[in-house]
């Protein structure tokens, strides 16, 4: 029997897609990776996928886990300079296993999108705070594999503090139970930090125990306006002061960026009074509480004004817009949460993903912008990101007399110059987003060596013969 009439007897004919059918799968949902692969394969079974990579061990055949296919790295494309492979869609295995509200916790399997599951923990009165742009189509296995963050890591952390547990098909085809739903358990290493963040390239990620929280009985949206980078650096040290844990994301805001939003959303909603929008910066933040829902509004309501009114005297901030309802909360998140799309309809650009510490962003900003303006003069630069907890997204497009085909032509110089920079102020070229093919050359520039040697016996030692999405993270 040939190998793809043996994927066919394993998940049926309807699921081992070629052709046309699987054009979908084979480029990135920017269009800025195309891949080519034997086969789309969609299994909706732990013992599916074990049989799928026994055969592949098999056959010498590598596989590309991908999940919604919404990563910027092109870390869920196959790359052409690697063997044959085929793709391992797992949106097919997307069942909720187990809750349990007494644990706070859940079992979902890695299909399952990340909207699904936020959409059942609240039905069950609890709360899953990982949030993304791209939450509807986003897979969980997707989110594990990348260490997503969005934007209340300020509070919750990445997904890799929302994990207690996951499940692994390993590349000789047998499952790796990690699944127990503790918050202790210190015996030996932890295999599951190991896999989070791996981005497939160690085993296929087929379920995970998360933790739930209680539901937040009140939120408030609060975008406010500012003179300068440093203002907001102290009016978040003044936030988090006042309000500790109830200060559960800290968005910063470009002009450029808030305006390349509203422009893109052009809706009568989200207008804004010019004097608000004349400003050079923008934080988008959110305050939460738990407790009766008249007792916490009146008294959050009333400190949060007094907050901000003494923010403005301190010259810290120019102005503020407060959410009154559910609506006007969500809107002012949405203008934050279509700057992707926005940005998408503007055109290609050449983006960066960064950490730095807080207390240095500041003069990284300052000194990046001298150098991108000294070296690619004209180029308009779109910042955002979660400042509270230092992940930028520093997006370079094109001059106003440039072509994208221009632009990217100087990609890797780019690069050089932005991953230089962010690495001497003691920074990361990647903060959430991973490293997929995209920055596997960059990160042997900047990782150190010591850590990229282990990395590489790890995965020597785990996948001896490279079938688990080669060519992603390392170079090999």
């Amino acid at each position: 029997m040939s190998f793809l009439n043996t994927l066919s007897s394993i998940v049926g004919s309807d699921h081992v897609l070629t052709g046309e059918k699987a054009l979908p799968f084979l480029s990135d949902w920017r269009g800025r990776y195309k891949g080519n692969a034997i086969a789309i394969v969609r299994p909706s079974s732990v013992q599916s996928i074990i049989n799928i990579v026994r055969l592949c061990k098999q056959y010498n055949i590598a596989i590309v886990p991908q999940g919604g296919n919404t990563g910027l790295c092109g870390g869920s494309i196959p790359n052409n300079n690697s063997k044959d492979s085929i793709i391992l869609s797992s949106t097919r295995l997307n069942q909720i296993r187990e809750i349990d509200l007494s644990n706070n916790s859940i079992v979902v399997e890695a299909g399952c999108t990340l909207q699904k599951l936020q959409d059942i923990s609240l039905e069950k009165n609890r709360y899953f705070p990982l949030s993304l742009a791209s939450e509807g189509t986003c897979t969980i296995g997707g989110n594990l594999a990348t260490n997503a963050g969005g934007t209340q890591v300020l509070r919750y952390g990445n997904i890799r503090e929302l994990t207690l547990g996951i499940e692994v098909v390993s590349p000789d085809g047998y499952v790796i139970d990690l699944l127990r739903a503790l918050r202790k358990d210190n015996t030996g290493y932890s295999l599951r930090d190991l896999y989070i963040g791996s981005e497939g390239t160690l085993g296929i990620i087929t379920a995970a125990a998360l933790k739930l929280f209680p539901i937040c009985d009140k939120k408030w949206a609060i975008l406010v306006s500012l003179s300068s980078i440093e203002n907001a650096i102290e009016f978040l040290m003044e936030t988090r002061c006042v309000f500790d844990a109830s200060l559960t994301a800290f968005e910063l805001i470009s002009q450029f960026c808030l305006n390349l939003s509203l422009n893109f959303l052009n809706d009568k909603k989200y207008r804004l009074d010019t004097d608000f929008i004349d400003h050079p910066w923008f934080v988008l933040l959110e305050i939460s509480a738990i407790g009766d829902i008249r007792e916490v509004d009146d008294f959050m309501s009333n400190r949060i004004k007094i907050f901000l009114e003494k923010c403005i005297v301190l010259g810290y901030i120019d102005d503020a817009i407060i959410s009154f309802d559910n609506l006007h909360f969500a809107s002012l998140w949405h203008l934050r949460e279509s700057i992707p799309l926005a940005e998408k309809d503007f055109g290609k650009g050449i983006k960066h993903d960064i950490s730095l510490p807080v207390s240095v962003i500041p003069s990284f900003l300052s000194d990046m912008e001298k150098s991108l303006r000294l070296h690619f003069n004209g180029v308009q630069i779109v910042v955002f990101g979660h400042l509270g907890d230092g992940n930028l997204h520093y997006n370079v497009f094109k001059s106003i007399d440039q072509s994208e085909e221009s632009l990217l032509s100087l990609q890797w110089q780019i690069y050089d110059l932005v991953h230089s920079k962010v690495h001497d102020f003691g920074g990361s070229i990647s903060a959430e987003h991973g490293i997929g093919q995209l920055k596997v050359n960059e990160l042997q520039k900047y990782k150190n060596a010591g850590a990229l040697d282990i990395m590489r016996r790890l995965k020597k030692s785990v996948d001896p013969d490279n079938m688990m999405n080669p060519g992603k993270v390392l170079d090999i």
